[in-house]
């Protein structure tokens, strides 16, 4: 496995129904931000000021810095409407990570985020057996759209500090890819 985890492509080019996804690149800071600047995509979030532009450039270079951001672009208008990205922290672990995922409050509700995370989830399969995703403990929005998805709650949890220094605990959910390509995946339907 660490030969394929090694190879990991995190920043694919990927198109469904919907949306198409692509690398993330300095140019789109104006268009992302647009979208990160809703007060309301960030309220249950554990760091709820990221609306703010100095707090969501820094997370924005943090993005660009981590080699695996993807904007999400809506298909019908060509507009980016939100991100999301992957993380490989331990290559040849078999893992790879999803995380840092928001979309303009326009698209919330399901086919969206379904489709995002099923066109994500498809491709790290090709190089991993398991995908995480770690959300804030108390991230109620976030942990009903992991449990859509197929996301099981797993035991493990994690304690982040934030750029203010501030501990947060945060869940962890996992997809086997025996899980991803059942049947019974509710992405798959």
């Amino acid at each position: 496995m660490e030969q394929q985890a090694q190879e990991f492509d995190k920043q694919p080019c990927l198109e469904g129904a919907r949306v198409r996804l692509r690398p993330l690149d300095r140019a789109d800071f104006g268009a992302l931000y647009a979208v990160a600047s809703d007060p309301q995509l960030w309220a249950q979030h554990p760091a709820s000021d990221r609306y703010q532009e100095p707090v969501f450039r820094k997370l924005f270079d943090e993005y660009v810095a981590s080699g695996g951001a993807l904007v999400v672009i809506d298909k019908a208008t060509g507009r980016i409407i939100g991100s999301s990205r992957y993380n490989v922290p331990e290559p040849g672990a078999g893992r790879a990570e999803i995380g840092w995922s928001f979309l303009a409050r326009a698209f919330w509700g399901g086919a969206y985020n379904a489709e995002v995370k099923a066109l994500m989830l498809r491709h790290a399969f090709r190089f991993v057996d398991t995908v995480y995703f770690r959300v804030g403990e108390s991230n109620a929005r976030s942990r009903r759209a992991m449990e859509k998805i197929g996301g099981r709650l797993s035991e493990r949890m994690e304690t982040v500090a934030l750029p203010s220094g501030v501990p947060v605990v945060h869940v962890i959910y996992e997809i086997s890819k025996d899980d991803f390509f059942s049947p019974a995946n509710p992405l798959l339907k």
